[in-house]
């Protein structure tokens, strides 16, 4: 018991922390997603940013790249272990591309 509660306590925290990062995964995707669909109907870059910013999590750091062909966003956050400073954290990235709809220009407004 008395090394087996601790290894249970220890492996039950790293499936909880595996699952919010999960979480964190699939936030970064639909934000991704929802810039990128912005960007192809040709918003203006603020716009896409807001957009995809509503959507990403708290920190994330957003990449927008529009030409005539795409529209590609990336999303990137890093997840921090809680109460645990000394573990490093792990970066969470989605990509999305979209094709851009004829008649938007790189970079337009």
């Amino acid at each position: 018991m008395a090394v087996g509660l601790p290894v249970l306590a220890l492996v039950l925290g790293g499936a909880l922390w595996a699952v919010a990062a999960v979480a964190v995964q699939l936030e970064c995707v639909d934000a991704a997603r929802a810039g990128a669909r912005a960007a192809a109907r040709g918003e203006s870059l603020d716009v896409v940013r807001q957009v995809t910013g509503r959507a990403a999590p708290a920190g994330a750091a957003v990449a927008i790249t529009r030409d005539a062909d795409l529209s590609r966003v990336t999303v990137t956050a890093t997840m921090r272990p809680g109460g645990a400073g000394l573990i490093p954290g792990v970066v969470i990235r989605a990509d999305a591309t979209s094709a851009t709809e004829p008649g938007v220009q790189e970079g337009a407004p």
